[in-house]
């Protein structure tokens, strides 16, 4: 069964070794090891048949990469890793879904290898629609990230090619998750995290801030501006306190300068922002100084709190943001 998945997933037999992937794409042994490590896998032994036309093809194409003035090998590896990490996770949950699906459809049979086979000559039927997708996704989303280098470059004190930029910075976290999630079965869990993370990435997405990261019970997002920021925490905030059979969510915002790396974010804006959450009642939302001296107060009521030790910052004085009363 296990060579049946490969050959439908991969769309062709197991026929290298990693010495002959080597010898047929040109690419030497220890940078096509580093590479193979950089998707995720363990460097098979040099007489495992494991690789396919496939894994060729890609390897040639690396190696024409090279051969451009503005691309290099790190750059290639750091380019692979995100590739691998981001395709792994996406793997995953198409693999989750497309199981419980099938679980679905079977009914009260239980689960067999011939179903699992038969689901996957269905998933290779549906690969070509699939890989369209992810394609025009991918194109989309390199549209937006060109447009929002650019915006930076024309952003004082911003340096897009050393990967600085000012941003506001948030996290939202569901309270007391631990103890909820103990109380849940793992379908319920699912559902829950599910909704609690297509609720937020809908309201950053709207708000045009991006999701850079979920950690199941916590989201971490940033946005252009603190004004865009603030919507989207108040957004958040008011939507879960709304919701009887959701708990509370509390958030946490900060403004300044952050290192932008391989798609995540760090700085003090970033730790400050997770400070401001794990202090913040539920339900409520918590800025930090220099998000907040940039809100309007026309737009936004700010009402400071009193000065607190937050770990590595020293003493911050925070301030709960609300929607101005009618």
């Amino acid at each position: 069964m296990a060579d049946d998945i490969e050959e439908t997933l991969l769309g062709g037999p197991l026929r290298y070794t990693r010495k002959e992937v080597e010898t047929l794409s040109g690419v030497p042994d220890d940078y096509a090891r580093r590479i193979w490590q950089a998707l995720g896998f363990p460097a098979p032994p040099d007489d495992e048949v494991a690789f396919t036309d496939g894994d060729v093809a890609a390897l040639r194409e690396i190696k024409d990469l090279l051969a451009h003035d503005m691309v290099d090998e790190e750059m290639v590896l750091e380019l692979v890793r995100a590739v691998g990490q981001t395709m792994g996770r996406l793997a995953s949950w198409l693999g989750d879904v497309w199981l419980a699906r099938l679980g679905e459809l079977r009914s009260a049979e239980p689960l067999t290898s011939d179903m699992v086979t038969a689901a996957l000559a269905a998933t290779e039927e549906l690969r070509p629609a699939f890989e369209r997708l992810l394609l025009h996704g991918w194109r989309r989303q390199l549209t937006a990230a060109g447009m929002r280098a650019a915006a930076t470059t024309e952003a004082a004190h911003s340096d897009p090619a050393a990967g600085l930029a000012h941003l506001a910075v948030g996290f939202a976290d569901i309270v007391s998750f631990t103890r909820l999630s103990r109380r849940l079965d793992s379908d319920a869990l699912a559902a829950f995290i599910e909704r609690f993370e297509t609720t937020t990435g809908e309201i950053v997405a709207e708000a045009g801030g991006r999701i850079v990261k979920t950690l199941g019970d916590e989201v971490l997002f940033v946005a252009p501006t603190p004004s865009a920021a603030a919507d989207i925490g108040l957004s958040i905030a008011d939507r879960f306190n709304q919701a009887p059979d959701f708990p509370k969510v509390r958030v946490g915002l900060a403004y300044g300068e952050v290192i932008q790396r391989l798609g995540d974010v760090f700085g003090t804006p970033v730790n400050m922002a997770a400070r401001l959450t794990s202090t913040a009642y539920p339900g409520t939302v918590l800025a930090g100084p220099a998000l907040a001296a940039a809100l309007p107060r026309d737009t936004y009521e700010v009402s400071s709190l009193r000065p607190r030790p937050l770990q590595g910052l020293g003493r911050v004085k925070p301030y709960v943001l609300r929607r101005p009363r009618p």
